[in-house]
């Protein structure tokens, strides 16, 4: 068996939640590779909406194992709230919920420092969420991180040491403040003990050898790769899908199926560089009508045109063999859509991505029709408007990967296979 690897293409956001969520049924293991609470995955179903921040999207279907692995930084006291939150629907995930031993833990003074650090910079700040995900990832690179497996061995020692250490470098900073939520991150780790806390990267290894079928689930989007993305304007991890092998501990060659997850549009929460973006009522549209607010953070998404500069570039880093769309319903009332096919830089026409997007980087666009057709109530390919289809071979041409999967609504029901 092969492992099947699910990723955004884009600055995150593309829904990759609901669609793990209707793949899950397909797979016996759900994990999450890499990100931490800074990635909120939004499922709904019968009318109720989901936000997930630390757990795999494959949890509301109980007989499925899900696995935090040790990419994934973990938050303790988020990861207590989301769990008080499920058990107050019934779901005990303590049953099918591992954690890998090797997955780091945000402490309160890491969000601390990423507070600091980001108001330090003024008007240069990234846009952090602030949730401690850099310096913790700093700290795992740096050898000084705590682990999962240390709540078991003189945690409280380990604990004290790192953040002394954090405290230290807090008074490079004229930043005030306090460490109330302590006593809520020791009670979060008692949460933490409940749960199968297991070396992953040899669970997964036997699940293979067994013959068991497994969905990795991918948080943010490629364009926010620490290696790849529109750097410094980035997260901390790889984001892409060779962050699946080290995130998980498995082979290139585990890799199976790698579905590419895209918005028929496009969008980004806080600072960096966006060619496509509209800052005119096509941009506004877009945000209401797609509800483009941040599910972590409750920010205002920037939105623009589809970028298939950014996007061939996603799949030439990915391997990506099946794409799905989502969100396509927001563009049922254009009448003209554009999608920017190309890069004019200083006059010269490219189709790649530069070292640095600029203010000397502008889309060039390609302008099509819009099909003005309410998608939500579509259930089948058949019903497409025939302007979604042109819009849709146009993209596999331009792209040579199918569109296996397109996006009416945020419903699991809402699901278009082709």
């Amino acid at each position: 068996m092969k492992i099947d690897v699910l990723l955004g293409l884009q600055w995150g956001d593309e829904g990759k939640g609901k669609i793990v969520d209707v793949l899950t049924p397909r797979y016996d293991v759900i994990t999450r590779f890499q990100g931490g609470p800074n990635a909120g995955h939004t499922l709904e179903f019968n009318n109720i909406k989901h936000i997930l921040h630390n757990i795999p999207s494959g949890i509301f279907r109980e007989d499925k194992l899900n696995i935090i692995a040790n990419g994934v930084v973990l938050d303790p006291v988020i990861f207590k709230r989301e769990i008080e939150s499920l058990e107050e629907m019934g779901i005990d995930l303590t049953l099918n919920l591992w954690i890998s031993k090797k997955a780091h833990l945000i402490l309160p003074t890491h969000r601390i420092l990423d507070a600091a650090s980001e108001a330090a910079k003024g008007k240069s700040k990234i846009g952090s969420t602030l949730k401690g995900i850099g310096p913790t990832y700093m700290d795992k690179t740096g050898r000084n991180g705590l682990r999962v497996g240390d709540i078991d061995l003189n945690f409280r020692e380990k604990y004290e040491a790192l953040k002394t250490k954090h405290q230290h470098l807090l008074k490079q900073y004229d930043y005030k403040y306090n460490l109330d939520e302590e006593a809520k991150f020791f009670e979060a780790i008692e949460v933490i003990r409940k749960f199968t806390r297991v070396d992953t990267e040899y669970e997964i290894y036997r699940f293979l050898e067994e013959g068991k079928s497994i969905l990795a689930e991918g948080a943010q989007g490629t364009l926010l790769d620490i290696d790849f993305g529109s750097y410094p304007f980035v997260t901390s991890s790889n984001t892409i899908c060779a962050g699946a092998c080290t995130g998980m501990g498995v082979a290139p060659t585990a890799i199976g199926e790698v579905y590419g997850i895209f918005k028929a549009y496009c969008t980004r929460v806080g600072s960096g560089p966006f060619p496509s973006e509209l800052e005119d009522e096509d941009g506004e549209k877009l945000r209401n009508i797609g509800k483009e607010f941040g599910s972590t953070t409750g920010r205002p998404r920037r939105c623009g045109w589809l970028d298939l500069v950014a996007l061939k570039y996603s799949l030439m880093l990915n391997g990506v063999t099946q794409l799905i769309m989502t969100k396509t319903d927001v563009l049922d009332t254009f009448d003209t859509i554009r999608v920017a096919t190309a890069y004019s830089i200083n006059g010269e026409l490219t189709d790649h991505m530069p070292f640095e997007l600029d203010a000397e980087v502008k889309p060039v666009f390609t302008e099509m029709q819009g099909w003005n057709t309410d998608l939500t109530e579509v259930r089948s390919k058949e019903q497409f408007p025939q302007e979604l289809k042109d819009y849709i071979t146009f993209l596999e041409k331009e792209l040579k990967v199918p569109v296996k999967y397109v996006s009416v609504g945020p419903d699991r029901e809402q699901i278009i296979e082709m």
